[in-house]
């Protein structure tokens, strides 16, 4: 149950596009269209899934003053490994992804993981809660590019809707389209999700007023004593 918490955590209570707001800036330049965003969202996953291995294996071993230089040497070593894969068995993916594949090095959900679990918890959790994290970030972005491509472009993973394809929403693929469909996600997860602690009242030992009510209270108290005698 633990470890399918620790999973599950990454795909919805902590999902990173979605609820941490992390990883923005390839979110929404790859989830134009679904084959894209795929692609972005299995590199991303191999990168953080592996990165949070190898960090959490050497937590002991890495100087706590040069751990983020260390982080980002062994991140980007994944990430060049990655991009290679990608350019000998898909390079027309490759060619879509263009700057952003390198740049997942410096990708906030990596190195926030890095920091925030891989070095403080062992190598399987740390493994689990890597590959969590990559799923939840591949499904909001395939979540994102599903409804611009079929609305905006009128086709699914390239090919053609009929109906939608003379009738697409142009601007949702265009970056004011992107900020638009990830603010109209990001306001149903905060709706309709569970994620946000209950709100409870602080009472009056909470209150920066509490000491002038109870003056008010106490005066009120007496005059009410004097008016019965």
């Amino acid at each position: 149950m633990r470890t399918l918490r620790n999973f599950s955590k990454g795909i919805i209570k902590e999902n990173p596009v979605l609820v941490l707001v992390l990883g923005t800036c390839p979110t929404l330049a790859t989830s134009t269209g679904v084959l894209n965003a795929l692609g972005m969202g299995v590199a991303a996953t191999l990168v953080l899934t592996f990165s949070n291995i190898l960090i959490s294996a050497l937590r002991k071993v890495i100087p706590d003053k040069v751990r983020i230089p260390c982080y980002i040497v062994l991140i980007a070593g994944l990430v060049t490994a990655v991009q290679m894969l990608v350019k000998a068995f898909a390079p027309e993916l490759d060619k879509s992804l263009g700057i952003y594949l390198p740049l997942i090095v410096v990708n906030c959900i990596i190195l926030g993981r890095a920091e925030m679990y891989a070095s403080k918890n062992k190598v399987f959790d740390s493994a689990v809660d890597g590959l969590g994290m990559g799923v939840g970030f591949t499904l909001a972005l395939f979540l994102m590019a599903t409804i611009r491509e079929i609305f905006g472009n009128g086709t699914f993973c390239g090919l053609e809707i009929p109906g939608l394809k003379e009738n697409h929403i142009s601007i949702l693929t265009m970056a004011p389209g992107g900020f638009f469909v990830f603010g109209l996600l990001i306001a149903a997860v905060n709706k309709f999700g569970k994620h946000k602690p209950k709100k409870k009242h602080p009472g009056c030992a909470g209150c920066p007023q509490a000491e002038i009510c109870q003056k008010s209270d106490t005066a009120g108290d007496g005059e009410e004593a004097a008016s019965h005698d």
